[in-house]
């Protein structure tokens, strides 16, 4: 299961001002509290970056691996600042992300190629959300389907079936869980999975909050979930995590499989 810190956020109220000032030590802080919490990759979110997005996505790729050896997943809708950091990332990235619509589709799959990275693929297009499973494998063949053509291997592609809030889109749910069994038979090796979890719940009370990310996290994972974009800070949802890794017999069980 990879998980993916989501903290490093531009709409982050601590960490936003941090990244416009170039004020490194915060950002530094939260990067080393996320993998020592157990994140195996940090989501860096510029948001779209139409005022210096390239400095800044080159600036925080160099900062934040500088204090933590892990692969960072580049998230803005700005390509030009998408390259920028790939072109100063060490290892392979993640490109966060590319969707059905073709323009992005074509432009995401062209960087992920030439730079050798993973890459998101979200089940969306320019018409919005799918309404079902189908109509997002539908989505997802024409992502599929792109890799191939611009030769991004089925092992770089994570196909998102996106997750809305439960407060407004319940029924969604259902669909997503079937979404993600239906995408493993697309391929052989099965393509791989991955959901920005707290989407599911935004805007919802915070004692509410916790218990829906951690739930869903559990069920996603039953029907096949490889990686989350997710909160590692949360103790409660990293135990779940690891208790479903266990269960899955992923890791070993031992008395100690959470310390």
């Amino acid at each position: 299961m990879l998980v993916i810190g989501e903290k490093i956020n531009i709409m982050s109220k601590s960490l936003g001002p941090a990244m416009k000032e170039r004020n490194a030590e915060p950002i530094i802080e939260m990067a080393k509290k996320q993998v020592e919490r157990g994140a195996n990759m940090l989501d860096i979110n510029i948001g779209p970056a139409t005022k210096d997005g390239l400095a800044l996505m080159e600036w925080l790729v160099t900062t934040v691996q500088g204090v933590v050896d892990v692969p960072l997943s580049l998230d803005t809708t700005n390509v030009d600042a998408m390259e920028a950091g790939l072109k100063v990332h060490k290892g392979q990235a993640m490109i966060n992300s590319a969707s059905g619509e073709p323009e992005r589709l074509e432009k995401m799959m062209s960087l992920a190629s030439q730079y050798n990275a993973k890459i998101i693929g979200l089940t969306l297009t320019e018409k919005g959300i799918p309404r079902d499973a189908n109509e997002r494998v539908t989505v997802a063949v024409d992502i599929l389907t792109k890799a191939m053509e611009k030769g991004v291997p089925p092992e770089n592609l994570y196909l998102d079936p996106i997750i809305m809030p439960v407060g407004v889109a319940q029924k969604d749910f259902v669909e997503i869980f079937e979404a993600l069994r239906m995408f493993k038979q697309l391929n052989d090796p099965p393509v791989k999975t991955v959901v920005g979890l707290s989407n599911a719940s935004n805007s919802l009370p915070p004692k509410i909050k916790p218990l829906i990310d951690r739930t869903l996290l559990v069920m996603l994972m039953a029907c096949g979930l490889d990686a989350a974009i997710l909160d590692p800070l949360d103790k409660d949802l990293m135990n779940a995590l690891k208790t479903s890794l266990v269960l899955k017999n992923e890791i070993l069980y031992c008395h100690s499989y959470l310390d």
